[in-house]
């Protein structure tokens, strides 16, 4: 979670929501990849830190299953996040700081524990939670 903490940090830095996001092997010991959020960097929409984090390790990997590996993120994944999760059959998902307006692991909706859906991952949430919503809180309150 510390890494993602430092992706957070440098999303902050570009102007973006500090998010940050890190792919762990599937033995848990090698980071993949990472990510921040890039829309106001990049004027993409889909340019949040899972789904990039995700996009990276997969090309990585040379494939789209992530099966075994593991996604630690500061903030709890929006429905976007947690369909990509989903799909790429990330195994776990480990989150810091609670998302009561749009969180899509628990929150407001918990999309990739949906029984109807043929993929569900392990959540693991409140990480570092408070430092993770510490971020989160003065980047906002700056603005």
């Amino acid at each position: 979670m510390r890494l993602a903490l430092a992706e957070a940090e440098r999303a902050e830095q570009g102007g973006d929501v500090p998010v940050g996001a890190v792919v762990l092997s599937r033995d848990g010991t090698t980071v993949l990849a990472t990510g921040h959020n890039e829309r106001e960097a990049t004027g993409d929409p889909t340019a949040h830190a899972e789904v990039l984090a995700i996009r990276r390790a997969a090309a990585l990997l040379g494939e789209w299953r992530l099966t075994g590996c593991t996604l630690v993120v500061t903030l709890e994944p929006c429905t976007m996040c947690a369909g990509a999760i989903v799909q790429s059959r990330v195994d776990r998902v480990v989150y810091g700081a609670r998302d009561e307006k749009a969180g899509a692991a628990g929150s407001l909706w918990d999309v990739v524990r949906d029984r109807r859906l043929n993929h569900r991952p392990e959540v693991v949430a409140g990480v570092l939670a408070a430092e993770c919503a510490h971020l989160l809180t003065e980047f906002f309150r700056d603005r």
